[in-house]
């Protein structure tokens, strides 16, 4: 019996690239995620059944944040995140784009973000004389 000699990949599914990359925890989020239209190719919707090359253009959507990143490399096990890294390349208008959105986060913090666990006593005769008020 003859084994295949171990070559570089030439294609992936997208969905087992985005795992391998760690932009999404399992295949089946990845998968989710491109059925709802929230990963393109070169700018098209794609299924998650397409081929990957390198070189091809992926726009990532995850919440708020849109990566754009070049693929740089194939692989076909889920990797530590330093190596997960070397698998695409993200572009400079995308990284400069989370940033902005990093530092605007970091400006105007979501309202109540500061508050932890159950309220204080004061907190409670504050809240009930704002609800009696009404």
């Amino acid at each position: 019996m003859t084994s295949r000699p171990q070559t570089a990949l030439e294609r992936m599914r997208i969905d087992k690239w985005l795992w391998a990359a760690r932009f999404y925890k399992t295949r089946s989020l990845a998968a989710q995620a491109i059925a709802a239209g929230h990963v393109k190719l070169d700018g098209h919707t794609v299924k998650a059944a397409r081929d990957l090359h390198f070189g091809d253009r992926l726009e990532i959507a995850i919440g708020e944040v849109n990566w754009t990143v070049v693929v740089r490399g194939l692989n076909e096990q889920r990797r530590p995140a330093s190596e997960a890294q070397q698998l695409y390349e993200e572009t400079v208008e995308s990284s400069a784009r989370r940033a902005a959105l990093r530092e605007a986060r970091q400006l105007a913090p979501v309202p109540g973000s500061e508050l932890r666990g159950r309220p204080t006593k004061k907190a409670r005769r504050q809240i009930r004389g704002f609800n009696e008020g009404l």
